[in-house]
Parts: structure tokens; sequence; C-alpha cells
């Protein structure tokens, strides 16, 4: 009797640390893609950043070949501010506060692309040295902004997928593992832009 009873005892503190070990590590992966998600939006944010440095300097540059364009430089200048007003925890990202980022954001996107317009009508302006430089630095940047977009959102999918597949779903729940939210398309992304001539 006692070797059945010890068996069984034996038998139950095997499958209590396998249980253990197996739920440790599925927590440590959690942590570790919640983390990779956090670290992916710090690179989004850094690429807002980096946007958002160049455009004094390219502003400045267009007002002095177009002073008369005020309401425009306003504009970029007004998105700029208000952007850069909007902080956005990663741990804390709800739908709600990634659109209001998205809107401030598509806002100096808009703002810029008056402001690459203005340059067609100046061609000493486009032909400015430092006018070319900055207007690739911010195309090369809006590129960076696409991909650290793209990268974020494969971070969230990867953790999402993660703490929804079972057993792993009973573990986040337990341990507060929630559900990222990503980058979504934009209002009307989906419709071909009208071109005139």
């Amino acid at each position: 009797m006692k070797s059945n009873s010890f068996k069984v005892i034996l038998a139950i503190i095997v499958v209590a640390v396998a249980l253990i070990c197996y739920g440790a590590n599925k927590y440590n992966n959690m942590v570790n893609q919640e983390e990779e998600v956090s670290k992916a939006w710090s690179n989004v944010e850094t690429q807002y950043q980096r946007r958002s440095d160049l455009i004094p300097n390219l502003v400045n540059t267009v007002k002095g070949y177009a002073e008369h364009e005020k309401s425009t430089f306003e504009a970029v200048i007004a998105a700029r501010s208000k952007a850069t007003q909007i902080s956005v925890d990663a741990n804390n990202l709800t739908p709600e506060k990634l659109r209001e980022f998205q809107a401030a954001q598509g806002e100096i996107t808009s703002a810029l692309g008056k402001l690459i317009a203005i340059s067609e009508s100046y061609p000493e302006l486009k032909a400015n040295e430092n006018f070319q430089e900055l207007q690739a630095q911010l195309e090369g940047t809006e590129n960076r902004i696409n991909e650290s977009r793209s990268t974020y959102n494969s971070a969230v999918k990867n953790y999402n997928v993660t703490i929804r597949r079972f057993p792993a779903n009973i573990f986040a729940s337990l341990f507060g593992f929630d559900k990222k939210n990503g980058f979504e398309a934009e209002a009307g992304a989906s419709k071909a832009p009208k071109v005139e001539f």
C-alpha cells in the first residue's frame, strides 16, 4: 500500500513541477513578446520624433523663398505642436489613444504635403541644396515610419496570437496579459486618390 501511495504522490509532484515549468515558460514568453511590442512602439515614436525634428528646418528653408505662404507655415507648425503634445504609453495603448495619435500624425503629413507642394511654384527653392537634402531626409523618415509601424504591427500580432492560444490564454488571463492594438489604415485609405491634370 505504501508503495502505491508513494507512486501517486510522486506522480502528482512530477505533474505539478511539469505544469509549473510549462507555466513559467509560457509566462516568460509572453513577457518577452510584450517587451518586443514596447520596443517596436518606441521605434515608431522615434521615427515620428525624427520627422518632427526635421520640420522647423524645412519650414525655415521654404520660408526664405515663399514668405507670403504664411498660412501653410502656420499649419505645419501647429500640426507639429499638436502631435508632439500627444504622449502614448505602449503599455496603455487603447484604440482611442492610437486613433488620436494617428490623427495628429496625419495632420502633419497633410500639412507637409502642402508645404512640399509650395516648392513646385519656386524653381530656385527646388534647386536649393539645403531644401533637397531636407526633402530627401523627410522622405527617408517617412519610409522609416512606415517600416516601424509595420514592425510594430507584426510584434502586436505575434503577442496577441500567443496570449489567445490555448493553453497560454489561461496563463495570460491569470497574469493580466491583455490584447494590444496595432495601427489601422486611416479612414479613406482604401480609396484611390483622385489625380487631376
